[in-house]
């Protein structure tokens, strides 16, 4: 037998006596797969692998936040032990608490790196439920080759939006490019055109659909005029299927170099940017417009967590691998590789992750003071009022009803799922 043949197979059967003499166990976990999440999740899970010699199984999950949550939902009230770690969304925590392991005896203060209002999100009942793993905010791309040839500025406001994006699709069109389009972003009926949409009323300063005391406050002037807008985009500025696109749809779209504008989350950058990328090195971010001069930039927060089931046969063993990928340097990793946004701040400062995007440093109040969906509020009665506002939003954005009856329906709505409280 050839001896570096011979070596590896040694090697490896040595390998295999040492994990196997050390009884070593599979952790299962869930991870997204919108853009390269599900890639470096794969890689992050190995390297926590490698270093303590268990297995990680990944777990596929739907890309939809709302079809995700519904799937957790399930199998958490079955006390399904099939998934050990959980990804879960940031609104989350106070929904699935009661099934979620309290990581404050495996942390050992890690959680003091992080944003502290991230940390206190995830936090229930003096129960550390989740750890941030990334965390996000919609901000806006643009074109910067195309608003150059066109001398157009970056715009400051919705109305500047609509028009520069109308005056540039246009000029393109002309130049032979049929399929341009002025803006892309997400207007499927999900939980990510509640994001959007909260983003547009609150730039208008019509609030945040239900204040921070519970009052329900979607019916004002200022969140139909951010309807109206909105609804005045579909055919002209941006394609009628954008009543079907989520984040990857959009992205398709911009990212193949037909779209000016694009709003979206800070991980599209990295994927525009990539080698193979027809807009690479043609691509600016900023803060998403205000609403009129009065207005001002809203971008609501998102972001992920990583949290232990209660029914996980591994409770160790998982929160250890929970506390490896939410570390230091993985969460570096995965900003340089995929410009997913740390929860750490110090990183933040750390010049490889702001060499590899630039724009952390500048959007960082962005990302620190994003704006919140009302899910604390809210509590277990979150998913209905999310999926009551973006059924009504999409209902306006497809031309079905008007954005004044449908603020003041919605707040019929919301009433009953109150009923006396939340």
């Amino acid at each position: 037998m050839n001896f570096n043949v011979f070596s590896r197979l040694a090697i490896a059967a040595a390998c295999a006596w040492i994990t196997t003499s050390a009884s070593a166990e599979t952790v299962t976990i869930s991870c997204g797969a919108v853009g390269s999440e599900f890639k470096l999740c794969q890689e992050g899970t190995a390297a926590w692998a490698a270093k303590t010699g268990h297995q990680v199984e990944l777990v596929s999950t739907p890309n939809s936040s709302t079809e995700r949550l519904s799937l957790y939902q399930q199998l958490l009230a079955a006390g399904s032990s099939d998934i050990d770690v959980f990804q879960i969304d940031v609104i989350w925590p106070g929904m699935l608490g009661q099934h979620l392991l309290d990581l404050t005896p495996y942390s050992k203060g890690q959680e003091a790196e992080h944003f502290a209002s991230i940390v206190a999100n995830n936090t229930v009942d003096g129960k550390l439920l989740a750890m941030p793993w990334f965390t996000d905010a919609g901000v806006l791309y643009y074109r910067k080759d195309l608003l150059e040839k066109y001398a157009q500025p970056v715009p400051d406001t919705w109305e500047d939006l609509t028009e520069i994006a109308a005056k540039v699709q246009q000029a393109e069109r002309d130049a032979g490019n049929e399929q341009m389009w002025g803006y892309v972003w997400q207007g499927r009926a999900y939980e990510g055109l509640t994001c959007d949409a909260l983003e547009w009323i609150y730039s208008y300063n019509g609030g945040t659909l239900v204040d921070a005391s519970g009052e329900i406050t979607i019916n004002n002037p200022q969140a139909v005029q951010a309807l109206d807008t909105a609804r005045g985009w579909i055919g002209t500025i941006s394609p009628e299927g954008v009543l079907s696109y989520g984040e990857e749809e959009a992205r398709g779209v911009f990212q193949s170099g037909n779209s000016v504008f694009m709003r979206n989350w800070p991980y599209a950058w990295g994927l525009a940017q990539s080698e193979d990328s027809p807009v690479k090195d043609k691509v600016g971010v900023v803060a998403l417009p205000k609403g009129g001069a009065s207005g001002r930039p809203a971008g609501t927060l998102g972001g992920w967590q990583l949290a232990v089931s209660n029914y996980s046969a591994h409770p160790a063993l998982a929160a250890d691998l929970v506390m490896y990928l939410t570390s230091y340097e993985e969460q570096k990793r995965r900003a340089i590789e995929g410009s997913y946004n740390p929860t750490i701040e110090a990183l933040y400062k750390d010049q490889d992750v702001l060499d590899a995007v630039p724009f952390f440093g500048s959007l960082y109040e962005t990302f620190a003071n994003g704006v919140p969906r009302p899910s604390s509020v809210t509590g277990d009665n979150y998913g209905r009022v999310s999926n009551a506002f973006f059924n009504s939003v999409h209902g306006v954005l497809s031309g079905t009803v008007e954005p004044q009856a449908a603020v003041e329906a919605l707040e019929t709505q919301l009433k009953r799922i109150r009923k006396r409280s939340w």
